[in-house]
């Protein structure tokens, strides 16, 4: 079980330079090893799980940071400006996807979406450097269920004068959070599904 973070050199290099497949397998064990558990759990919806992911396991684990970057950077199209978020889960995944874009010659802004406006300043509710209207902005989410948290940020950007057509998120718990965002226009991808993680969770387990 991976709890504490592995600051290995193997496990360093694996991630930063071994193939996508490759850092995409190391995520996918991350996630099983050190976010999913079972038992009883109430979601942020509300919902009542027979299990719960918690992602920030993953996004701010020294080499899951990197991975995650990796990972989610090779399905960011290429048209993008910004990856955008609604903190404080979003905050991790946007800062590492805009710090490996950097480093493979992309500029990617990061933006960071407030739950309210702040109550000092200009009161706003996107942190980051201001680019100019109709910028395209991708949602980045870490873990999808019902799907209101990314779309809070869609809209929160849009007001913003953004263009915000796509969401990419690590996991979808498919509990509705696709079928929201189709109704609503958005192009959804997602790194994992729940059966992805469950299915090697159980392999890890046996």
């Amino acid at each position: 079980m991976v709890n504490q973070p592995s600051n290995s050199v193997q496990s360093i290099s694996r991630v930063s330079q071994g193939d996508l497949e490759t850092v995409k397998q190391y995520l996918l064990d991350l996630f099983c090893e050190a976010a999913y558990r079972e038992g009883d759990f109430t979601l942020s919806s509300g919902q009542r799980s027979s299990y719960y992911i918690n992602g920030k396991q993953v996004t701010l684990h020294p080499q899951g940071g990197l991975a995650m970057g990796r990972v989610l950077l090779d399905l960011v199209p290429a048209e993008a400006q910004a990856v955008a978020g609604l903190t404080l889960g979003a905050d991790p995944m946007v800062t590492a996807v805009s710090v490996v874009a950097a480093y493979e010659g992309r500029s990617l802004t990061a933006l960071i979406v407030r739950k309210e406006a702040k109550g000092h300043g200009t009161q706003a509710y996107i942190e980051g450097p201001t680019l100019p209207p109709d910028s395209p902005v991708v949602v980045l989410e870490d873990v999808v269920t019902t799907g209101q948290s990314a779309l809070k940020a869609v809209d929160r950007l849009r007001q913003a004068g953004y263009t915000v057509n796509q969401i990419i998120a690590l996991v979808d718990r498919q509990q509705g959070g696709a079928e929201l965002y189709q109704q609503q226009g958005l192009q959804f991808q997602a790194v994992f599904s729940i059966q992805d993680i469950q299915t090697r969770y159980a392999q890890l387990q046996g």
